[in-house]
């Protein structure tokens, strides 16, 4: 370990876990069941990130005005708690990766504004032997961009922001990573691009986990202090 940054906290959804096929799916699901248009892919890839009620607020013809908005997003966890493994996977060489910095002794957590339940449940499954805590929205907690969530993994941890670094795909997560004042690498593979990623400020951007891999033992970029 080159760095006395040993702690990596990672976003879930479009940088560990490519989830867009599910989330689309069950959006669909919600849509058709009250006879409301339905979503194409891209166009779900841009209304994630900021939690369900932001996802539905997008999604639904009037956002929260919509008299089944609430029931809207109780039929979303229901059927996507069962179906988010359906086409979900991690992204290639994200386990390698995972693997190789728990064994170099980084301590590993997730934050993210998915359902907290659905965050435990993914986690669980497929990361389970090396994320330590993971955390996701709930009303306990302000979710992303606040930086509640990461202040709670480091707590759980044991670990201080200058022992943490935070890998993310979006600008959420750049945010979040400010907000927080610890350094944040972005990923290019996920929901947003590279050109995204650059017009809102990213220090660093990969392209594959070698380079972030490479990038997490250099101890990140410098911490973001600009707006």
């Amino acid at each position: 370990m080159h760095t006395t940054r040993n702690t990596v906290i990672f976003d879930l959804d479009g940088t560990l876990l490519n989830t867009l096929t599910d989330l689309t799916s069950s959006v669909n699901h919600v849509m058709s069941l009250h006879k409301f248009p339905r979503h194409s892919q891209e166009a779900v890839r841009q209304m994630v990130g900021n939690g369900i009620y932001v996802l539905f607020e997008k999604a639904l013809p009037g956002g929260r005005q919509n008299p089944a908005y609430e029931c809207c997003l109780k039929e979303f966890q229901r059927y996507y708690a069962a179906h988010m493994q359906e086409e979900t996977a991690p992204f290639p060489g994200v386990l390698a990766l995972l693997e190789q910095l728990s064994e170099e002794g980084y301590a590993l957590a997730v934050v993210s504004n998915k359902f907290d339940a659905a965050v435990k449940a993914l986690c669980q499954d497929y990361f389970a032997p090396y994320i330590e805590t993971a955390i996701g929205e709930s009303p306990a907690i302000a979710r992303k961009p606040a930086p509640d969530t990461v202040f709670a993994a480091m707590k759980q941890l044991n670990v201080t922001r200058e022992q943490c670094i935070y890998v993310g795909d979006s600008e959420v997560d750049l945010a979040t990573a400010r907000n927080a004042g610890i350094p944040c690498i972005s990923v290019d593979w996920g929901f947003k691009s590279r050109a995204f990623l650059l017009e809102h400020k990213a220090a660093v951007i990969v392209s594959d986990t070698e380079a972030l891999l490479r990038c997490i033992h250099d101890g990140g970029p410098a911490i973001n202090t600009a707006p």
